[in-house]
């Protein structure tokens, strides 16, 4: 999720101290989220978010019991990345199972398809 988005929905638990009071679970795991996905330094993140340093750590350690205590379930759904190199040397793009056990590799999916072309 975006941050500034993130921060929109942070601001609808502020009060006009600035305090935030009742930040729901879903808002919390946001958060924790975003912490996870940071690349750079929290300090960062904190600003960005439009808290402060301890209004964040609380926060995490808020939404990191949720999550040990099983009220937040991950998803199923974990994203796979694949590295654009990985199908170069050495690497197969496509395997088959054919007859008698036997794998027939495929580099590159034309070479699949005229495979099969050829063998129907």
């Amino acid at each position: 999720m975006d941050n500034a988005v993130i921060k929109k929905r942070l601001n609808t638990f502020k009060s006009d101290k600035g305090i935030l009071k009742r930040v729901s679970d879903e808002v919390v795991i946001d958060v924790l989220r975003a912490w996870e996905n940071w690349p750079g330094m929290s300090s960062d993140l904190y600003r960005e978010l439009g808290l402060s340093k301890m209004q964040l750590v609380t926060m995490i350690q808020k939404a990191k019991r949720l999550v040990k205590s099983g009220v937040v379930v991950e998803s199923d759904f974990k994203e796979i990345k694949v590295a654009p190199s990985t199908f170069g040397s050495g690497s197969w793009a496509i395997e088959i199972a054919w007859d008698n056990g036997k794998v027939i590799r495929f580099g590159q999916v034309e070479l699949l398809v005229d495979f099969l072309k050829k063998v129907a």
